[in-house]
């Protein structure tokens, strides 16, 4: 039976792998993610889990065992966070490229230089463009139960692509929430045993992976693969659904909140939606008709879900937790190209905030939508920093 518990974000997904239980996971630890490859190193050393653990010696060469042991036909986990997942960056879009379902969980940081250890979103955004799946969460619960989603979503027929799920660094890795734990025969009936695609230890029907490809080829794999995210974009769905049915919590591509008859919407990733949500009941009651939405799926872009939300808004908001230098934030121009699906496009504001772990509170919030709905917002805006 499922049940509560009181619990952080890192041990909640060495739990949901737990009651997954792998085969393989080879991990390097790295602030703030280490507890999850602690934590699950523990269950495999008390022989909680039948999964090989494996210590290598570098988030590189973690990634490059598990691209392995997932094209041998293992299913595969890993971790990693900020500088781990930028260690890991030559073998990202080898990873994705070899169609391995790989489920890795990023707790995210900000990305060095300077050096910093708090929490913003430079790292998965950074990694946007590499051809991993991407869901992320907006408190310990939801980093669980994306932990169960994931291999679902990236172990799909039509999809067999690697899947990262974000939560962010000590907000959610480390704050601990009440959480309900699904029972771990329904984990397990809910995620089904893997059946890999072209294996390379099936070797009654060799195959080869990791080929080199001319110009001839090399095009139309990349294509397949953006296919392929397309087509995760309707397993998400229907595995959202169907995971409600299960547990009662339901998921879609883009969360909502109070967006129905909100004039103005604010766009916004990970732990800060649901401060968002806090500075919305607020604005409401003040009678400003104001809502929030999260991108829980960021890769692939749910374009479609996004237009829909901002269809007939006077002004939309989009609050970045990391900045393209040179550019707006990375969030900022896909949301403003799926409101010219709708044919008219509402005034678009970019908030940069919460770099490097600049707080992110309700009242900041509160101040950038009132500038918002009053038309005083600058295009681009640095929330919190005097330039």
């Amino acid at each position: 039976m499922s049940h509560d518990i009181a619990i952080n974000g890192d041990n909640a997904v060495a739990l949901a792998w737990k009651q997954i239980d792998p085969d393989v996971c080879a991990a390097y630890p790295i602030t703030p993610q280490t507890i999850i490859v602690e934590k699950f190193a523990e269950y495999v050393s008390n022989a909680e889990v039948g999964t090989e653990f494996v210590c290598v010696e570098s988030e590189h060469s973690a990634l490059t065992l598990c691209t392995s042991s997932g094209s041998a036909g293992a299913r595969t986990f890993t971790a990693t966070a900020s500088q781990g997942l930028a260690y890991m960056w030559e073998m990202l879009p080898i990873t994705a490229a070899m169609r391995v379902p790989i489920v890795m969980a990023v707790a995210n940081r900000a990305i060095s230089g300077p050096i910093n250890i708090n929490n913003d979103h430079g790292d998965a955004m950074s990694a946007r463009d590499t051809g991993w799946i991407q869901l992320f969460s907006e408190n310990v619960q939801q980093a669980y139960d994306n932990s169960i989603i994931a291999p679902r979503i990236a172990e799909h027929h039509d999809v067999q692509l690697p899947i990262l799920v974000n939560l962010d660094g000590f907000i959610l890795t480390h704050a601990i929430e009440r959480m309900t734990v699904m029972d771990t025969n329904d984990v397990k009936e809910f995620v089904g045993e893997y059946k890999p695609l072209y294996p390379l230890l099936d070797t009654k029907h060799p195959v080869s992976h990791g080929n080199m490809d001319g110009p001839d080829f090399y095009y139309p794999h990349k294509v397949q693969s953006e296919l392929a995210m397309k087509k995760a974009l309707e397993v998400a769905e229907e595995v959202f659904k169907e995971f409600a049915e299960k547990t009662g919590r339901e998921y879609h591509l883009v969360d909502e909140y109070r967006c129905d008859d909100a004039e103005y919407v604010a766009v916004i990733i990970g732990s800060s939606f649901g401060t968002m949500k806090e500075t919305v009941d607020i604005l409401r009651d003040e009678g400003l008709k104001v809502g929030c939405c999260m991108p829980h799926v960021y890769r692939p872009w749910p374009e479609e879900a996004i237009a829909k939300v901002l269809k007939g808004k006077k002004a939309v908001a989009v609050f970045d937790k990391h900045l393209s230098i040179g550019a707006y934030g990375p969030v900022f121009p896909e949301v403003v190209t799926a409101a010219t699906i709708n044919g008219t496009v509402p005034k678009m504001y970019n908030v940069i905030y919460g770099l490097g772990g600049a707080d992110a509170t309700v009242a900041g919030f509160k101040k950038m939508m009132e500038a918002v709905v009053s038309g005083e917002a600058q295009r681009l805006t640095y929330l919190g920093v005097k330039i």
